[in-house]
């Protein structure tokens, strides 16, 4: 497995390889903003025109993992945060093909993020996750907190239901001036 962060022209080469991982999660129950019925040409605008612009204007840093010749998992960096807010970054869309759960991708991808948040002065990151759902226990594992939770916040992918997420965070290593 190798991680990679592509830019909008890589972004732009990986987009069929993109669009039906997102759908595969999807299908699989993931809980990443989309419902059921979904397409992969929904997908592919989903990429295509959210992702790669603001990849394109340096406010989203996008990795992938790629094994097996296509990718098998990414995760982004949201680094266009208000002007009191540039401390911090959200980690958001991560996601591993069902076909290669259970390897430690996301693991990479999550250690891998934290560096481009550093690089960027960003020494805060918050992310959210379905409450419970498989992706919590790691995000403890890697240091994460949870903040707090909020009920019916959004529409499960494959039902008429509404479930929790739990907001999380994890301090980096702090600027100098802010170390007691």
């Amino acid at each position: 497995m190798q991680i990679e962060e592509l830019d909008a022209a890589g972004a732009l080469d990986a987009l069929d390889d993109l669009a039906a991982m997102l759908k595969a999660c999807v299908d699989a129950g993931a809980s990443i903003g989309f419902v059921q019925p979904f397409t992969v040409e929904e997908a592919r605008g989903f990429w295509r025109d959210r992702v790669f612009p603001a990849v394109a204007r340096g406010e989203r840093r996008l990795l992938v993992a790629r094994a097996e010749g296509r990718v098998l998992g990414t995760v982004q960096l949201d680094l266009a945060t208000m002007p009191n807010q540039r401390h911090r970054g959200e980690v958001s869309k991560l996601m591993v093909h069902p076909q290669g759960r259970r390897r430690g991708i996301a693991r990479a991808l999550m250690q891998a993020i934290e560096p481009l948040a550093a690089e960027a002065g960003r020494w805060l990151l918050t992310l959210d996750t379905r409450t419970g759902d498989a992706a919590e226990p790691l995000y403890l594992s890697m240091g994460f907190e949870a903040a707090g939770a909020i009920p019916f916040y959004a529409h499960a992918p494959e039902e008429e239901r509404y479930d929790s997420t739990t907001y999380m965070f994890k301090l980096l290593e702090l600027p100098i001036a802010l170390r007691a």
